[in-house]
Parts: C-alpha cells; sequence; structure tokens
C-alpha cells in the first residue's frame, strides 16, 4: 500500500494542536484575537476550546493555518 505523499502541502503531517501550540508560544492570546476574530481567542480561550471550535469551523481553521504559514515564514527568512 502506497502512502501519499503532498510535496507541495506545507501543512500535510502537521496537527492542528501543534500549530496552535506553536502560534500561542509566538503570539499571546490577545495578539490572535486581534489577528484572527474569533471569539474562542477572545473569551477565556486556552488550546483545548480552540481546537474543538476549529475543527468544526473550516473558514477559522484555515485563517490559523494561514496565520501559522506565514510566521513559520518569516522566522526563516
Amino acid at each position: 500500500m502506497k502512502k501519499d505523499v503532498q510535496p507541495n502541502n506545507p501543512l500535510h503531517g502537521v496537527k492542528l494542536a501543534e500549530i496552535l501550540e506553536y502560534l500561542t508560544q509566538k503570539y499571546t492570546w490577545e495578539e490572535l484575537a486581534s489577528l484572527i476574530n474569533i471569539n474562542s481567542f477572545k473569551n477565556n480561550p486556552s488550546i483545548k476550546s480552540s481546537l474543538k471550535f476549529l475543527r468544526k469551523t473550516p473558514w477559522a481553521r484555515e485563517k490559523v493555518e494561514r496565520l501559522y504559514l506565514t510566521s513559520i515564514k518569516k522566522e526563516k527568512n
């Protein structure tokens, strides 16, 4: 059985929890809330509540993934 390889997908193999861990180390919850306007970053924020929301909300997850990609790209430069 051949594994799916996605060489052009920078998010391949990166878990949403890992993305949130990275972002919360790089930014405060307040900064994340100002960058991405979602309640789970504003009201009593936690990794657990944010994961629950992001797994159910594709548009918000897409914004978080985009911020992650932008952040790691800036870090590499």
